[in-house]
């Protein structure tokens, strides 16, 4: 297993490499987003710290700006974990607000008047800069959806079985409430502990880095 993730990191560490601000143009509408954190390594390369893509055709740029750009912890999962993190580590009681889900027409019916909005938006500001500062990301182009899902869970898989990948000492995830982030050293809780790529998939995501990179 930890030969088949050097193997990815490796990979993904030679895309081309997008910061914060990106030109949304330059990134391809449908694909699997990789992000780094500053300060993580595995393999002698930038540790891969999470792995998603989209559901919704032509999705993915919208996808990456609901993490890095709009303010709404609510419609990106990565913003909500990495400020409850961020939450937790400070032992701020605002933690339990932030957990709320104010998606729905009863959840907002329910909480509206119970928020504190003052704060909800100082740490969806905090979330912003810090997400905008510490993290990177590449991208492979996948436009078939049900392919880019399958390798989706693969990566993520992949990189949670990994003997050699270990986050920081630093690392603000270790802060989470959540354990299968503490544990996993990824900012995410879905599809871990899965199965594998295989060497067959690995060939065919280094195919399409191949395409990406031509694109």
């Amino acid at each position: 297993m930890s030969e088949i993730c050097a193997l990815l990191h490796h990979l993904a560490n030679e895309l081309e490499r997008f910061v914060f601000p990106f030109e949304v143009a330059q990134i391809p509408r449908n694909g699997i987003y990789v992000l780094f954190e500053a300060g993580e390594r595995a393999h002698g390369a930038d540790r891969i710290v999470r792995v998603g893509t989209h559901t919704g055709n032509n999705q993915l740029r919208a996808r990456l700006q609901q993490h890095f750009v709009k303010e709404n912890k609510d419609r990106s999962i990565f913003r909500k974990n990495i400020g409850r993190a961020f939450l937790n580590k400070t032992e701020d009681p605002f933690l339990e607000q932030w957990d709320w889900d104010l998606t729905t027409r009863k959840a907002k019916d329910t909480y509206e008047n119970l928020l504190n909005r003052h704060r909800q938006q100082e740490v969806e500001r905090w979330v912003t800069g810090y997400i905008q500062d510490k993290f990177s990301f590449v991208v492979f182009e996948v436009v078939d959806k049900t392919e880019r899902l399958k390798l989706e869970s693969r990566i993520i898989s992949t990189v949670s079985w990994c003997k050699g990948c270990h986050p920081s000492a630093e690392w603000l995830g270790l802060h989470s409430p959540k354990a299968k982030i503490r544990q996993s050293g990824l900012w995410l809780v879905n599809e871990l502990y899965k199965k594998p790529l295989s060497e067959r998939e690995f060939v065919a995501l280094r195919e399409f880095a191949s395409k990406t990179s031509a694109a």
